[in-house]
């Protein structure tokens, strides 16, 4: 009845179901319904793929479908209609909200997917090992266009994956042998948090919130790094850049100066930056990036969770660079950061 049927077409396929094979008569005699009647359901149920009738024997013999061969009909139905109602959706379709609930699975993954291929510059995700491959393509998509891709995944020991498992899904990946809620940030901007009983399973009445406010996704970005990121074990990082890199997110600048030095290529770095304690006044620096303070990658070198910097040495100084928002060090990225070989 959820798939449409009427009572008696529902009463008529599960007699012959339930026989697997029968006359017009038998299913009369069954179900109460007509003789003329189950001939006129049988051809509907035929249409649907419910049943076959076989017209060529005498008296006609209407035989149930295989269950799983019903599934399969049914559902390659739906997904033939799926792009015209995607389509259809599309051409209404509402602004982001700052605050949204959501109730479906399927619509927070979609929802999730949708942010993840709108990524520029940076995202973290903390996901469940059994749910990464459902926005595995969206991943892989915002790898190749560059962007810092930060995942921890969660419920799986390291020891239990195989070499190479995580290439080319994101820039960083560590693992976590513990539950952790799934959270998704991209670009600062955009963010998704739903309980782990709602990503585990599709029936339950847990819900999932979606917002798009940039006072907030900050503030769960931190909860990442400082809660979950540093009791995870380090299974995958992504070659840096070859320089020289624009980079518009001075998280990924910070990283790749890290992996450039620790493998012994000297880098430069250029900037527009403001002081963080004198005036407003926008200045360009450049200069040899003598070492960095972060956290994404072992060993760590930062004093709290969100520290990135870049320690740059000119001719006569020596100054610190923070990206937006910088308050402890000398200067703050304000735009795009170009890293050179030095």
């Amino acid at each position: 009845m959820q798939l449409g049927l009427s009572e008696k077409e529902v009463d008529t396929y599960l007699t012959v179901l339930k026989q697997g094979e029968a006359t017009a008569s038998e299913v009369s005699d069954a179900t109460g319904v007509s003789k003329r009647y189950v001939y006129s359901i049988s051809e509907s149920l035929e249409d649907r793929g419910f049943i076959h009738v076989d017209d060529h024997v005498v008296p006609t013999k209407i035989r149930a479908r295989e269950p799983s061969e019903v599934i399969d009909i049914l559902t390659n139905d739906l997904s033939e209609i799926e792009p015209a109602l995607s389509e259809r959706h599309a051409q209404t379709e509402h602004e982001i909200q700052q605050f949204d609930v959501v109730k479906s699975r399927t619509t927070m993954l979609k929802q999730m997917g949708s942010f993840i291929s709108e990524a520029n510059n940076e995202l973290t995700l903390s996901i469940g090992y059994d749910q990464l491959q459902e926005v595995g393509d969206e991943l892989r998509a915002a790898v190749d266009r560059g962007v810092l891709v930060m995942v921890l995944v969660n419920g799986v020991s390291a020891d239990e994956l195989d070499e190479g498992e995580f290439g080319g899904i994101a820039t960083i990946v560590r693992v976590w042998d513990q539950p952790a809620p799934l959270t998704l940030t991209v670009d600062q901007q955009y963010g998704v948090v739903a309980p782990i009983e709602m990503v585990a399973r599709s029936n339950t009445n847990r819900r999932a919130i979606t917002f798009a406010q940039r006072e907030i996704v900050p503030v769960l970005t931190g909860s990442f790094f400082g809660n979950y990121w540093p009791m995870a074990t380090q299974a995958h990082i992504a070659e840096p850049r070859p320089l020289p890199a624009e980079y518009g997110c001075f998280r990924h600048a910070v990283l790749d100066a890290t992996l450039h030095l620790r493998n012994d290529r000297p880098v430069a770095a250029e900037a527009t930056v403001t002081p963080c304690r004198d005036t407003d006044d926008r200045r360009s620096i450049e200069g040899t990036v003598i070492g960095t303070r972060q956290g994404l990658v072992e060993p760590a070198t930062n004093d709290f969770p969100i520290e990135n910097s870049l320690t740059v040495k000119t001719d006569n100084r020596r100054f610190s660079v923070g990206g937006p928002g910088a308050l402890l060090e000398d200067f703050e990225a304000k735009d795009t950061v170009t890293l050179t070989r030095a």
